[in-house]
């Protein structure tokens, strides 16, 4: 089993804002600049606002402490194709993606080693989301809850399971409810399901791209969204939007790691572990609900409690046997979703 690595010999942060694909600088590289060593975070789309904002945190908390700076670039996709892009070659001292599966992925590919889930806090998730709808003010066709969904008329957008972590909760979330208004019937679930994919307008690849097609491009009657997604456009446009939350959705919880193969090429072992263990911090946690996630510390979140619904009733991955299991029925070739999109 992996052991956590101390995160009391460490180095700090220079910020920067560029999202690109690229390199950690190796220990060889820094030589000549010991006080300043490259990281790089390959994200999945909506965690954009919230590293940046962290980024500057852990920067003046490391920079105080050890006097080093370190220069953290980030890469944002769907969490699906960021995963995909680690095991090509995109050479990610850390990975703050949207679900386990993804971290997995990495581990069977070599780079992370085995047990990472237990090295940080909480199963590796330092905060964790749900899933909402964001609709139009308004609310012109009355959505309340995933059977409005399917409805004659109803356009959704939602990205793509295949590509997208946040797709796969929203998948699993509407699979739920259907579950229990079927009464476990897995056929009518999947006659459910096939009728709301027959009315999504727009399959993007990634969340964020999903949340453009609906607020920029105004495709849509309802977007499928990670709660941060949706209060992130309400906050940039308070007058246009509403927030609908669903009788029952899913406790969305987003994972991260060192990917051991490349720290160890960049000589950021150290760094990669703080920059993951800072997150549970209650800096970090406050920062994370400031953005609309849910601090993973029960006693912060409770200081968002007028902000978030903390009374949902969430279904969690375990109930679909976890990511191994819901990733073999649901979203492998020839699986579930293969299935009903086909159709």
């Amino acid at each position: 089993m992996k052991k956590r690595i101390s995160a009391m010999v460490l180095t700090g942060l220079v910020v920067s804002s560029t999202l690109f694909t690229g390199c950690g600088k190796t220990q060889e590289d820094t030589t000549n600049d010991s006080n300043v060593i490259e990281l790089l975070n390959v994200s999945y789309d909506p965690t954009r606002e919230f590293y940046a904002a962290y980024n500057e945190l852990f920067h003046d908390y490391w920079k105080e402490k050890s006097g080093q700076e370190v220069k953290v670039t980030q890469s944002h996709g769907g969490s699906g194709s960021q995963a995909r892009s680690v095991i090509e070659g995109n050479e990610a001292d850390v990975v703050t993606l949207a679900l386990a599966h993804d971290v997995t992925a990495i581990e069977e590919a070599g780079l992370i080693e085995s047990g990472w889930i237990m090295e940080f806090d909480l199963d590796s998730s330092p905060y964790t989301s749900t899933i909402v709808f964001l609709v139009r003010k308004g609310n012109e066709k009355n959505i309340k809850d995933w059977d409005d969904l399917i409805k004659d008329g109803v356009e959704v957008i939602t990205p793509n399971p295949k590509t997208s972590g946040g797709a796969c909760w929203n998948f699993l979330a509407a699979w739920a409810y259907w579950q229990e208004q079927d009464g476990g019937d897995e056929n009518a679930t999947k006659e459910h399901m096939k009728k709301l994919y027959q009315n999504v307008l727009v399959l993007d690849s990634g969340a964020r791209g999903a949340t453009n097609t609906f607020v920029e491009n105004k495709q849509g009657d309802v977007l499928i969204a990670w709660e941060n997604e949706a209060y992130l456009s309400m906050k940039e446009y308070p007058d246009d939007y509403e927030i609908i939350t669903p009788s029952i959705s899913i406790l969305a919880q987003p994972s991260v790691a060192i990917v051991d193969g490349n720290a160890k090429e960049h000589g950021t072992e150290e760094v990669s572990a703080a920059y993951l263990e800072y997150l549970y911090s209650d800096d970090a946690q406050r920062l994370a609900g400031e953005n609309y996630y849910r601090p993973s510390n029960e006693a912060v979140l409770q200081e968002f409690s007028d902000q978030f619904d903390l009374n949902m009733n969430l279904v969690a991955i375990d109930d679909f046997g976890g990511w191994d299991m819901a990733y073999q029925t649901y979203f492998n070739d020839g699986a579930v979703f293969d299935q009903i999109y086909a159709d």
